[in-house]
């Protein structure tokens, strides 16, 4: 699943983050594209037991691959 995240003012980004993890399956992955890198998200993914990846895109944005 991927989830654009884009153009959304905080705290939106966030909070549509948590509400798809909401339906996230075992082994699968949520894929996010944030304009800026969620700081206060990786706080949160962490207390849930979520792990992720991120990795700065050339036009600035970031992509995060979610998962446990």
């Amino acid at each position: 699943m991927i989830l654009d995240n884009r153009c959304l003012e905080p705290p939106q980004p966030m909070m549509r983050t948590l509400a798809a993890l909401e339906g996230l399956g075992e082994g699968e992955v949520l894929t996010i594209i944030n304009d800026r890198r969620p700081m206060f998200l990786y706080e949160q993914l962490e207390e849930l037991g979520y792990q992720q990846r991120t990795e700065q895109q050339p036009d600035g944005s970031f992509k995060i691959e979610i998962f446990r």
